[in-house]
Order: C-alpha cells, then sequence, then structure tokens
C-alpha cells in the first residue's frame, strides 16, 4: 500500500492507510476496528470540508438568504455511513476496509452516536438538516454541543438507570471546532434605564464556543452546517485557591458555567434543575443570534435588512426566547426604535409547535425569568402590553379573552408563556400534521387564530429516505434499485410504482425474504441486548419511542396480559407467534413512566419463561433506544404500534420511517396516521378506538373509567392480574398505583375506554398475518404509500411556504 499518497489523488483504500499512518498514528496492518473507523471517517472528513468550504464562500458571493434552525435538539445518530453514501465512497471503503479483512457494516458499529437529542423532535431536525443540504437550502442549524446528552439507559433488574453517554470521552471526528468563534452570553444582575435608553448590568458571563458539524447533501455538492454551541468558563480555574490547596473551590466557577452545555434537559423537578434549564436555552439562542448578526453584518451594511436575507425558525418553544433577544440587540445594541425593531422581528421569525397538550407548553416563573434574563423580561411585558392593546382594540371589555392571549399567566404563581411569545412574535405558525394542525386553531390557539387566521398552516412532518431506507435497510434499498432505478432516493414519489407489482409474486418473495433477513439480525441484537431468544418467524410487534403516558405504551402492555390469559386458557388454539418489542428512554424525573418501564420487564420475565407460552409469545425491552438501535428495528418490524390517544400525537414520525420498511400500522385517527392512511388505504392500516372528536366528546359528558372496568371480563382480568402481583410476587403492591390511576384515578388518556377496540383489532392482524401472501401484499402497498412523507417534500414547503427561500439559491 502506498501509505504516502495523498488523500486528494490516492484511492479510498490509500486514503485510509494513509490516515491511519498520518491522523490516527497506528501501522495500518496493526488497526483496530476503532482506529479503522476513524481512518475511514477522515477520508470524507476530507471532502466534507471542501464542500462546506465551497457552499460557505458561494453563499457569501451571492449574499444568500439562509435559513437559521434552532433546535434544543438534534438526534444525529452515526455519520459514517451516511457521509460515505452522500460521497459516493461507500463501495471504495467498503474495499479498503476488505483488505483489512473488515466489513464496513462492523466498522461503522464502532462510532458513537452523536448525543444530541432524545426523541421525534430531535431526529426531525436532523432529517430536516438532511433535506435542506439535499435540496441546496443555504442553512444553518443552531444547537447545544452537550457533552453527555440525554443519558444512556441500562435496565437493572427492570428499573431504568441512567449514566452519563459520553459520547465524547474519546473525541469525534465529525466536528470542526471554530476557534475564532466565541460570543459572551450574560446572565443575571439588573437593568438600568438612562435617556429612553437600557443597559442589561449582568452579574455573570460564559463564553460560548463553537462546533460545527458538517450535513452532506444527496445528490448534489451542498452541505448543511450544524453549530453547535460549547459553554466555557471565562477563567478556568481559580489559581489563586488552587495555589492554597482549596481545589474544589478552584473549580467551582469552571463547573458552575460549564455545567450549561453537559446534559440534555437537566431534571427540572428541582429549582437548581430549572434554572440550569432555562440558562441552557438562553445560551444557545443568544449565542446564535450574535453569530447570525455578525454574519449578516459582514455581508450588508445594516440590520434593516436582515429580514430579507434570514429566516429564523423555532423548532418548538425552547428556542423563543429568540423573540426578545433579537428585540434586546436591535433596540439595546443597535438604537433601532421599539416599533422598527418589532416590525423587523415579525418578519423574521416563525414557529413550529409540535405539542397539543397544554401542560406541555414551556411556561417560565417569572421570577425565575427575572433572576436569569431581567432585561429580556422587560422586553416581554412590553411586547405583552402593545400585544393586548392591540387585541382589546379589537374585543373591547372581553377581559377573559385578553387573559387567554396573555404572555403573563396570572393565576397562580405568574408565568411566561413561550408558545404564546413565539405566536405573538411570528409571521407565521404551523403545525406537523393535518389533524394537529386544525386542533391548533381551534384548541390552544384559538383566540390567536380568531386575531390572524392567516398566521397559522400546516407542514406535514417527513423522514429522510437516505438514513431510514437506504442506510437502515440496504436489502429491500437493493430491491427497489433493481425495480424503480435509484431516482426515489431524490424523490421519494417514485415509490407510488410499486404498485404495479403489487401482483408480481416473485417481487413478493424477494420482498419478504429481505424482511426475514431483517428480522433475524434484529432477533440476534435481541439476544445479545436482552438474552431473549425469539423466533424471527413470529409477527415482530413493534413500539419504540420516548416512554410517555400518552403514548400510551401501557394499553399495549395491557394487551400483552390479555393475550398471555388468553393463551393459558386455551393454549391449543391456533395462536399466531408473536414478539412485542418495546424500546424508549423515560424522563430521569418521570415516576409513571418509569414504573411502566418495569411492568413491561416484570411481565417479560413471567411470559418468557413461562413453559405453557413457548414461542407463542414473547415480550422484551430494548435498552438504550436511539438512532443506531432504531436502523435495526425499524426493517425487521411487521407492525407499528402508533396508538396514542386520538388528538395528542402532534405528527409522530416513527410511523413513517416503520411504514417506509414495510410495517403496516395499528393505530388511532391521531396525527399523522391519518395521513398515511389517506395513502396507504383503509384496508392497508389497522385503525382502532375513539376518533378526536369522540374523545373529546367523551370529556365534556364525563368519563367514567370504572364503567369499563366493571364491563369487560377480560379488561378487569389483566388489571386484576397486575395490580395483585402476579408479574411481582417479590413486592404485590409494586403496580397498584398504576392501576388505581386508570381505574380511580381518571384514566386521563382513555387506555380504558380504547381496550376493547384495540383488542378486537389485534386479532384482525393475527388473522391477516396468518396468510402471508395477502399479508405481504398490503406491506409492499404501505412501502410504496410513503413517497409523500419525505423530509424533502416538508422542508420544500417550508421553504416555498413560510422561508420564502428557493432551492438551489446559492
Amino acid at each position: 500500500m502506498n501509505v504516502s499518497a495523498t488523500p486528494s489523488t490516492a484511492s479510498p483504500s490509500d486514503q485510509i492507510n494513509a490516515h491511519l499512518l498520518h491522523t490516527v498514528g497506528v501501522a495500518p496492518d496493526r488497526a483496530s476496528p476503532t482506529d479503522l473507523m476513524l481512518a475511514t471517517a477522515q477520508v470524507a472528513r476530507a471532502q466534507l470540508s471542501k464542500r462546506w468550504v465551497s457552499t460557505q464562500e458561494s453563499e457569501q458571493s451571492q449574499k444568500a438568504r439562509r435559513v437559521v434552525y434552532l433546535s434544543m435538539e438534534f438526534l444525529m445518530g452515526r455519520t459514517l455511513s451516511n457521509a460515505l453514501a452522500a460521497l459516493e465512497l461507500t463501495e471504495g471503503a467498503a474495499k479498503g476496509l476488505a483488505l483489512h479483512a473488515q466489513q464496513l457494516e462492523d466498522i461503522a458499529s464502532h462510532e458513537p452516536d452523536a448525543a444530541l437529542g432524545n426523541g421525534g423532535l430531535g431526529r426531525l431536525a436532523a432529517c430536516f438538516l438532511d433535506s435542506m443540504a439535499t435540496l441546496g437550502l443555504p442553512s444553518f442549524g443552531y444547537g447545544i454541543r452537550y457533552e453527555y446528552g440525554m443519558f444512556a439507559q441500562e435496565i437493572h433488574h427492570g428499573n431504568q438507570v441512567e449514566h452519563p453517554d459520553s459520547w465524547l470521552k474519546d473525541g469525534t471526528p465529525w466536528e470542526f471546532p471554530r476557534a475564532d468563534l466565541t460570543y459572551p452570553v450574560r446572565f443575571g444582575g439588573w437593568v438600568t434605564h438612562e435617556n429612553d435608553k437600557a443597559a442589561w448590568k449582568h452579574a455573570g458571563e460564559v463564553a460560548a464556543k463553537a462546533y460545527d458539524m458538517v450535513v452532506p447533501g444527496h445528490g448534489t455538492e451542498k452541505v448543511s452546517t450544524l453549530r453547535l454551541w460549547k459553554a466555557v468558563a471565562p477563567e478556568h480555574i481559580d489559581l489563586g485557591a488552587f495555589n492554597t490547596g482549596d481545589y474544589a473551590r478552584a473549580a467551582c466557577a469552571k463547573n458552575e458555567y460549564e455545567n450549561i452545555s453537559w446534559v440534555l434537559y437537566p431534571n427540572d423537578s428541582t429549582p437548581a434543575g430549572r434554572e440550569l434549564r432555562l440558562k441552557q436555552e438562553y445560551f444557545f439562542v443568544a449565542a446564535s443570534m450574535q453569530d447570525l448578526v455578525k454574519r449578516h453584518l459582514d455581508e450588508h451594511p445594516s440590520l434593516d435588512n436582515l429580514a430579507e436575507h434570514v429566516a429564523i425558525h423555532l423548532n418548538d418553544t425552547h428556542p423563543a426566547i429568540g423573540v426578545a433577544e433579537l428585540m434586546r440587540i436591535l433596540c439595546d445594541e443597535h438604537a433601532f426604535d421599539w416599533n422598527r425593531a418589532w416590525a423587523l422581528c415579525g418578519k423574521t421569525f416563525s414557529y413550529t409547535n409540535h405539542t397539543l397538550m397544554p401542560e406541555a407548553l414551556e411556561t417560565w416563573p417569572v421570577s425565575l425569568m427575572q433572576h436569569v434574563l431581567p432585561r429580556h423580561l422587560e422586553i416581554i411585558f412590553r411586547i405583552n402590553t402593545e400585544f393586548l392593546d392591540q387585541a382589546a382594540r379589537l374585543r373591547p371589555g372581553d377581559q377573559e379573552f385578553l387573559k387567554r392571549l396573555s404572555l403573563i399567566e396570572e393565576n397562580g404563581e405568574r408565568r411566561v408563556r413561550m408558545a404564546h411569545l413565539s405566536v405573538v412574535g411570528s409571521h407565521q405558525v404551523n403545525g406537523v400534521s393535518a389533524l394537529h394542525s386544525e386542533l391548533l386553531v381551534h384548541t390552544i390557539f384559538s383566540d390567536f387564530a380568531a386575531l390572524w387566521p392567516k398566521r397559522f398552516t400546516n407542514i406535514t412532518n417527513g423522514v429522510t429516505p437516505r438514513r431510514w431506507l437506504a442506510q437502515a435497510n440496504p436489502g429491500l434499498s437493493a430491491l427497489l434499485d433493481d425495480t424503480l432505478g435509484k431516482a426515489w432516493r431524490l424523490d421519494l414519489t417514485q415509490l407510488k410504482r410499486l404498485e404495479g407489482v403489487l401482483g408480481d409474486a416473485a417481487f413478493a418473495d424477494k420482498f419478504m425474504a429481505i424482511k426475514r433477513a431483517n428480522k433475524v439480525r434484529l432477533a440476534q441484537y435481541i439476544a445479545s441486548s436482552t438474552g431473549v431468544q425469539v423466533s424471527p418467524d413470529s409477527l415482530f410487534d413493534v413500539q419504540v419511542k420516548r416512554i410517555h403516558e400518552y403514548k400510551r405504551q401501557l394499553l399495549n402492555v395491557l394487551h400483552v396480559v390479555s393475550r398471555y390469559q388468553a393463551i393459558l386458557a386455551n393454549p391449543d388454539a391456533a395462536w399466531v407467534p408473536r414478539t412485542v418489542i418495546f424500546a424508549g428512554k423515560a424522563a430521569s424525573s418521570y415516576v409513571a413512566a418509569k414504573s411502566i418501564i418495569r411492568l413491561i420487564h416484570d411481565i417479560g420475565l413471567t411470559v418468557n419463561n413461562d413453559p405453557r407460552i413457548d414461542d407463542k409469545l414473547k415480550l422484551v425491552f430494548l435498552p438504550n433506544y436511539g438512532v443506531s438501535v432504531a436502523e435495526i428495528i425499524m426493517p425487521g418490524a411487521d407492525l407499528s404500534e402508533q396508538i396514542s390517544t386520538a388528538g395528542t400525537e402532534a405528527s409522530g414520525t416513527g410511523n413513517m420511517k416503520l411504514a417506509l420498511n414495510g410495517a403496516l400500522t395499528i393505530g388511532t385517527d391521531d396525527g399523522a396516521n391519518i395521513e398515511i392512511r389517506q395513502q396507504v388505504g383503509d384496508d392497508n392500516i389497522f385503525i382502532f378506538g375513539l376518533k378526536a372528536p369522540e374523545v373529546r366528546q367523551l370529556r365534556v359528558d364525563g368519563y367514567h373509567p370504572l364503567h369499563h372496568y366493571e364491563n369487560n371480563v377480560a379488561l378487569k382480568a389483566v388489571l386484576d392480574a397486575i395490580a395483585e402481583g402476579q408479574f411481582s410476587p417479590d413486592e404485590p403492591e409494586r403496580y397498584r398505583a398504576l392501576v388505581n390511576s386508570l381505574v380511580w384515578g381518571g384514566d386521563h388518556y382513555m387506555l380504558l375506554a380504547d381496550f376493547a377496540s384495540y383488542v378486537a383489532t389485534q386479532a384482525q392482524v393475527d388473522a391477516l398475518y396468518s396468510q402471508p401472501a395477502l399479508w405481504s401484499q398490503r406491506a409492499i402497498r404501505n412501502v410504496a404509500g410513503m413517497g409523500v412523507f419525505s423530509s424533502d417534500r416538508t422542508i420544500g414547503e417550508y421553504a416555498r411556504d413560510i422561508w420564502h427561500v428557493k432551492p438551489d439559491a446559492c
């Protein structure tokens, strides 16, 4: 091998060896799998760097209008395979690694997932960056460079245990530190006013240092930039304290400031946790605003035309403080008068809402905002005063209307409503599925919609086919290439052409052989991560997502117990073997969600070890769910559980990924399930339960879960078995509170109301799975109907309707 060859002229094999020697610092014939992963990453990094420089120079020279996407999470997953595919280096890298007796898939598995997100919000942001790059949209994603991310989840005796996710402990080849990009971020203190000019006398300051990750486009030389901020103390240690031996005090200031970028979503059940979370949100927003303003002023003489060249998008309410921050920058630092600044602000911001649940809409105590961000609280108060004056002119004397609109919640503890700030400060607000967007304007934002009906719109979510089909499911991707050509990667609507092979038995056989191979891989992963042996011939029933009561993992669990009891009662019936697979993390302070995880474990211990059941039923919980685990689960799933209470799930993107890989959906008429049903047809999806209007009406009429408990024999047997300790004999009362919350506590998410319909629909699933030819046809029909759910379509709509940025504008 010519290890001295330069990366720009050598083959991928020689480039890998050159980087082993010169970058990693190891002899090629002694390289470990991790060494090979790092060297291969450097090959891709070199080309990504060239693309980044070229993209930035082009955008700067043309003074392009850019999208600035502010998000608390970017769940990127592993980068190597995606980067190699975008650079068309996959085949060369695979050949180079084969010379080291290694497979690319194995080497790529040595890369840790970037711990920059938790769930659908962060994964959506990652898909969007991929599509922005692929469509050639000038774009920056901004977030926090979390040192430990959410947490690494382990299951000990059924309990979730959280550990730091030290994904950066050995560094990462994918980030580009920007030593010249550091901005001060200030907190606390007080505000003075002289000659109508405000001056914020801050009490503390932290430096925000920039680290870039380059997100490649596919089929283009364009890239997107993910700029992440690390918190760095102004002074690393108190040297005087250190020299006197007071080492704890010496490091105190460093830890006080740098913990801002340690962990995603710190436990906010304590005052210190709530303050840290507010500081996190302001930290990344303040640094990002300074950065975008600097970039704009480098290209333009003033900020007057900011809205013509920058579209700032708020991904949920976490970055909502950006509205007040831009007003502070314009008024306090650039001498804009208030009205001029506010007009500019409203043209610049747009906002995506991701939840219909009022309790999930972020609010901050006025006292905490006063303590951490006193100047911003003043600005928010003024925005609120002028906004309510405007609203009062339209509805004079309607004080209840004004209370509902106010940016300040006055009932009980006074709190700042960040969703309200986002709506008032944006020119466009969107929901993320047709039902969600409709409900937004009729429920939580109905008063705002009455004021500004044109401000609200819908843009249904999507997922990138490069990650969730081409990369996650190479077998199916190859079959699609052979059948349709490769254009589907950049135009997912090409999948509709699969309708032409629905009656092709040879295609169906290939499709199902690929599905079984994916199930074998998933079964092997289940065995290695849980020790449970499952049959790939069983129906793989999958519910993988954040553990939350509204996601209704508990309803799924009730069906598992009902099925278990039914098998014991009639073991000789023609049962369709089923493996029920859960994965997901519960927030560290969420007691009920953690209890559900433990219940899944306890029921699994009983069911999986009952010799009377054999392979008729298995129940497993896969720990530490993330992007890379999802890439194993999604292709192997037969059934996708999307069972939230109708009217609670904004959209869902897991439903799209699973259907894209040939899983049939069982779900309520909620979120994007409705649009999936419209695309695949009623016969190719299993819909059950109450619809959103029925849920609302039942709440109005009065919902009585006890009625369902007393009148459904199977449901009563399930709940009694759980409550009486059948699955927790060492602690019989362990799940009494969980059951009581359903029967006596109001069953807020109406599991008991939907139980009978859910169980009956699961019987329909069994009946269809017993007909392999018909099941395969409907699975193929699901893949064929997924074209509309590409994130390329989603981003195209954002660009056209909200951001007013043209693809390939630069």
